[in-house]
């Protein structure tokens, strides 16, 4: 009767916690499970499901950073016709509130990426089950700078590195993209002899302000924290500092490199686009905007909108690279 109670009385979003080869992980945010949630509310809409093209060749689960005997695994897809042109390479960064998802929720952009000219990486980085903010950004940028180091071997070009990611993948994209340099970003983690910097940002439906009141005011439940207690370990009234801190609208500059803007219609998940825009007119950054209609959070997953995301995402990354005709 005692162990019934205790199941009960547990907050609910640790019944998708479980343990896989000694790491604690959340497996709430799966492709399966996000299907049966929008199609309820977008019949029409359909997952898109992997396949793999004889038009890229995919590396998978090679390690870019070792840590504590914790092994941090990247996937490579590249062209299957390339030449022995230097390919920008687009690291792409799953969603899944911090605390959930996987690399592999990314292979169909990567592939569909990488068909068009580009080296795509998809990145697995510490969850906040694993680790707390900001364990994640360090882990990013890690795979960034393993990237340069490993540039001859891949023949990229790592003067024309992308950044891209969904929901909280698009947050830590922004974040990773707009903070280099700054030394409590970084890491100690390893290949620190190159640096971090990308020159393109491509957002999907991340929030760019934490502050805002759509994720600030949720922690009214101790037993229901928010995605954002998670991963920071505070809730914002604990801790609005770090709550902050973890906002990329506060580190345009100067040298803030073209930031591609893909969104929902969920306002929610607009907070700080307008502003971060502001900021980046103010130094003649080159950004864009595209609001699909009439979309769930996660569209990127799934069919209609996954093309027209893969379209605007091509576009830009031409447009900024200096490759379109």
């Amino acid at each position: 009767m005692k162990k019934f109670l205790l199941i009960v009385l547990l907050p609910s979003f640790l019944f998708a916690q479980n343990i896989k080869d000694g790491i604690q992980r959340d497996t709430s945010f799966t492709l399966s499970s996000t299907a049966k949630k929008i199609m309820q509310d977008y019949p029409h809409a359909s997952p898109v499901i992997y396949k793999p093209s004889d038009k890229t060749i995919l590396l998978k689960n090679l390690v870019y950073s070792s840590i504590n005997g914790r092994n941090l695994q990247i996937d490579i897809f590249e062209p299957s016709n390339r030449n022995s042109e230097l390919l920008p390479p687009v690291v792409l960064i799953h969603g899944g509130g911090w605390r959930s998802g996987s690399k592999e929720l990314e292979w169909n952009m990567a592939q569909a990426i990488a068909e068009n000219g580009f080296i795509c990486a998809t990145v697995e980085y510490r969850l906040s089950p694993e680790a707390l903010y900001p364990a994640a950004v360090h882990d990013i940028k890690t795979a960034i700078r393993w990237l340069k180091e490993n540039s001859k071997k891949f023949n990229l070009d790592k003067n024309k590195i992308a950044v891209y990611g969904t929901s909280a993948g698009g947050q830590l994209a922004a974040l990773v993209g707009t903070t280099f340099g700054m030394e409590k970003f970084e890491g100690e983690n390893s290949n620190l002899n190159y640096s971090s910097d990308v020159h393109a940002i491509i957002d999907v439906d991340g929030i760019l302000d934490f502050t805002h009141p759509a994720e600030s005011n949720k922690d009214s439940d101790p037993l229901k924290p928010s995605a954002g207690k998670a991963w920071f370990g505070y809730s914002y009234k604990e801790k609005p500092e770090l709550w902050m801190e973890a906002s990329p609208f506060n580190y345009v500059t100067e040298k803030t490199p073209p930031i591609l803007f893909i969104n929902s219609s969920q306002d929610r998940f607009h907070a700080g686009r307008d502003y971060m825009i502001e900021k980046m007119n103010i130094y003649n950054i080159y950004s864009e905007v595209h609001t699909i209609p009439d979309t769930p959070h996660p569209f990127w997953l799934f069919h209609p909108w996954f093309k027209k995301t893969l379209d605007y995402t091509v576009t830009f990354l031409n447009r900024v690279f200096k490759k379109q005709k």
